[in-house]
Order: C-alpha cells, then structure tokens, then sequence
C-alpha cells in the first residue's frame, strides 16, 4: 500500500467512527457527555489535558451537539478568562492559521468554568448543578447522561475530590450512562502509600470506574508492541531466552530539574519514570500472549510478569546525581535523590529466565532519547569472523523521531568480503508522510470515553509494581544507598556503562543510527 493510500484508508477509518461506537457497555449510548478537568488552571491541563481535547474536537470525537466541558479549580476567574489563558497553548502564534484560530474559537465556546473548593461540598454542588443544566440543554434523559472526571491534581488531594464527586456529581440513575474518574501519576510514593490510596478511591468508586493514566502506555510504537510481537511470526520463535540476551528500556533527558527541583526531589527518577513508564514498556515487551485483546486478558498478562519478577540485587543497581543538583534552591543541600538511574530485574519464568532486563533512565544526560533496545545472542561458529562488529538489534525508538529498526551484518559494498552493520528501518517520519501521529493523551482519554481500559493501570498491576520497587526506595529514602556523582551532559555514571557490560550487553562501536532523510 503506497503512503497516500495508507493516509486515506487511515483518515476513513479514524472519521468514521463515533466516540460511542466502541465502549464496553452492551447499549449504544444517547446521552450527552460532560468532560470535568479539576485543576483547570494548572499546568497539566493547560499543557496536555485542554490540547488533547482541542485535538479530538477537531478530529470529530468531541460533536458540539453532544459535548461540553467544564473547568474546576479553586482560582477565581471567570469563563472568559480561562479561555484567554488557554488560547495560546491550543494556538501557538507561528501555528495560528486562519482555520485553526477559528477552530480554537469554537472549541473555547464549550468550555465552562466553575470556581471551589476540593474539600467542600458547596463547589461540586455548583458544578453538579452546571452540568445537570448541560444535559437538559442536550435533552438528555436522567441518568443516560456521561460524566468524565479528569483528575489534573496532586494525589494528595484524590481522596477528598474523589468523595465530592462521589456526593455530589453522579449520575442521579443507571440508564446507560455512566461516571468515570481519571487520575494521574504518581499513584502514592511506595506500596503502603499507593495500597492506602487505592483503597480509599476503592470504596467510591468500582474499578471499572477508574482510569489510572499512565501517559506512555498511549504512545504510537509502545501501542505497536502488541502487534509487532503477536501478528508476526518471524519473532514469536525468537522472542525468548534461547534466541535474546539482554534488554534495554532507556529514557533519557538532556536537561536538568529546570526550576521543578523542589517537587522533583519528593521522588526521584525511579518513583518518576521507571516504577511506572518504564516498567509498563517491560510488561508488554515481555508478557505472553493473550487470550484476546479484551482490556482484562491482556492486564491478566501484565500481571503475570510483574509477578515474575526477581528481588532487586544490591549489585545490580547503580543511582547517579549530577553536579549542580542541588544548587537549586528548592532542593536540600543533603538531598540523596538520585537523577539517574539503572536496575537490572530478571524475570523467573521459562520464556525468560537468565535475561537480563536493564531499566536506565536519567535527567541532564548528553542526549534525549526513549528507546526499547533487544539485543540478541551471537552467531556460534561465527565464520565471518565479525563478532567485533556488534550483535544483532532490534530498536524501537519512542521518541524523538519514533522508528523501528533491525541492526544487521552485512556485506561491505565492493569487490573484498568484509563485513559491516547496517539496518532494516522504519521511520515514521519517512514512511508515513502526511500522517500526524496522535498525542498520548488524546489517545488515552479518547479510550477512557469508550471505556475502553487496555491502556490503563489495574489495581492489581499498580500493586504489584510497587512491591518490586518498594525495598529498593526505602534505602534510598533513609540514605542507605548513595548516588554516584556524574557530569551533565555525560552518559551518566561509569559504573553504569560498567553494571551494562557485566550484564551481557555489547555495545556497537562505529555505528550510528541515522533517520532517513524525506
């Protein structure tokens, strides 16, 4: 299928298709759909919820005749001045086309702001009352309405936003409508926090009611997983201890805290990114198949692996802080959070027993980069005598410039027999031209209106990540284990380099991955 093909099959089967049309819920849903964001003034609204929004109403997800949304925070403002703080992060001002700013316009005459508290009964009665009007306007029959709660809040104040909803902002009946809830990251700061919790939004609300939102589980090529593993062959004789020897699931950054020091330092580059981001990419790189995919078959298999799982070693983790971390005046002088950090897991089970599975993520690092990075064995009776080149790969790059390659040997162009590394590559960029790959966010709240839970955190799977990673925190927390000094702009601690290599990793020398030009 030749690119503008793939783009209008792709555009066909995206426009035709109503938000309605795929929820879980045996009856066809009539009622109008009420989208709450609580934190409405805050950074994460601004920046991801209210865009991911924008982007679906533009696509043809969010009907005008169907949909309002409506903005809560405890900032007093008013309709209008909302709208003015969001304009220029749904229209930057080198993007602002005539057609967008309209669109914007539009998009901005659903939107509704209500001012209160998130403690207190009078604000949710407010927005209650709102909402309630919302749906008479649309002639929604009572209790076949919809009501998305997105909660873009602090976890400390989940539990009491969560009873307002509770009291206040339910549907009045049960006539093919529903109330969701949508939190975000983190989900507590070890087992006992995140348990407690999950136990207090466990007695509100019913568990397919919740959507634990997990940003990277919405990502083009980590949604592709599935279907590069399970749809085609040539890797399901491959994809096990026989054939792999190590895994690498990397996130890097090449800046630093940038004036998030203080809130940062309250977790760390394990609680941000590999007790959650990082280990979902594991779960799907190393899960069995499912019986379908049925959201509860394929969470039934995550589960599995993160049953699987190993205690951390001591000797197979290495944490770094980089110099000038804690020259941030938010941070404290003695702060032991580390910046950096690579954990080994093995998972004891018979697909994958005595691989390695190498977590690394890190801030103020000399590139930015996510990447899942399968290594396999070497050739025995290698008679090219080109073991030194490297081992063969297969890369999934994440982001930025999202690819999927296979590093192979090869033989160098010309009249000798030598060989060389070189790569079959995918790169979206180049492949699909004319495609705009969605946002995480539009994807994930997009399912949560479908009610479709595959991409999200079960209580279960939430639990079991954190008894991975809960003895390792601890120390940490109580200055047991130390990070290890490096240079921004580095590769990170040495020992690090040196934990990959005793691990089985061999790195490529002389070869460099570079994205196809258009």
């Amino acid at each position: 299928m030749g690119t503008n093909e793939w783009h209008i099959e792709q555009r066909s089967s995206f426009g035709t298709e109503s938000p309605l049309s795929r929820d879980s819920g045996n009856a066809p849903e009539t009622g109008s759909l009420s989208i709450v964001v609580l934190g409405a003034s805050g950074d994460l609204a601004k920046k991801k919820t209210f865009p991911a929004l924008f982007h679906l109403y533009r696509q043809g997800f969010l009907p005008t005749d169907e949909v309002h949304i409506f903005g809560y925070a405890r900032t007093k403002i008013s309709d209008g001045e909302l709208r003015n703080r969001l304009h220029s992060y749904l229209a930057p001002a080198k993007d602002a086309s005539a057609e967008l700013l309209g669109d914007v316009s539009k998009f901005l005459q659903l939107i509704k702001y209500v001012s209160g508290s998130y403690d207190s009964e009078d604000g949710f009665r407010l927005l209650d009352k709102e909402i309630s009007e919302h749906e008479s306007l649309k002639s929604s029959a009572e209790g076949s309405s919809r009501r998305l709660f997105y909660l873009a809040l602090p976890p400390s104040v989940y539990p009491s936003v969560c009873k307002m909803i509770k009291t206040c902002c339910m549907n009045k009946s049960d006539l093919g409508g529903w109330t969701r809830v949508v939190v975000e990251k983190p989900f507590g700061k070890d087992l006992a926090s995140a348990e407690e919790l999950s136990t207090e939004i466990g007695m509100l609300f019913e568990e397919p009611q919740i959507y634990r939102i997990d940003h990277y589980l919405g990502k083009e090529l980590v949604q592709n997983l599935l279907v590069l593993r399970f749809a085609n062959r040539m890797f399901l004789p491959l994809w096990n201890r026989d054939n792999i020897d190590n895994v690498q699931i990397v996130f890097r950054e090449d800046f630093g805290t940038e004036g998030r020091g203080g809130y940062f330092d309250q977790y760390g580059i394990i609680r941000d990114i590999i007790q959650n981001h990082l280990l979902q990419v594991l779960c799907l790189v190393a899960m069995e198949k499912p019986v379908s995919l049925k959201p509860e078959h394929i969470r039934d298999e995550k589960v599995k692996v993160l049953e699987s799982v190993l205690p951390i070693s001591d000797d197979e983790v290495v944490l770094g802080q980089y110099e000038g971390y804690r020259d941030d005046p938010t941070v404290p002088d003695e702060s032991n959070t580390p910046t950096f950090a690579t954990v080994i897991l093995r998972i004891h089970n018979e697909r994958w027993e005595g691989v390695p599975f190498i977590l690394k993520a890190g801030k103020a690092l000399n590139s930015r980069k996510a990447e899942i990075r399968v290594q396999f064995k070497d050739v025995p009776g290698d008679i090219f005598k080109c073991k030194k080149q490297g081992r063969n790969e297969f890369v999934i790059r994440l982001q930025p410039l999202e690819a999927i390659y296979m590093k192979l040997t090869v033989k160098q162009p010309g009249l000798e027999m030598s060989t060389v590394q070189s790569e079959l590559d995918l790169s979206y960029g180049q492949r699909y031209q004319g495609v705009t790959i969605p946002e995480a966010y539009e994807r994930l709240i997009l399912d949560t209106i479908r009610g479709d839970q595959q991409h999200f955190v079960r209580r279960d799977e939430l639990k079991a990540s954190w008894q991975i990673f809960t003895p390792l925190l601890h120390r940490i927390d109580k200055g047991e284990f130390k990070p290890i000094p490096y240079k921004p702009g580095s590769r990170g601690p040495k020992e690090a380099d040196q934990l990959l290599e005793k691990a089985g990793y061999v790195q490529t020398h002389g070869y460099i991955w570079i994205p196809p030009t258009l």
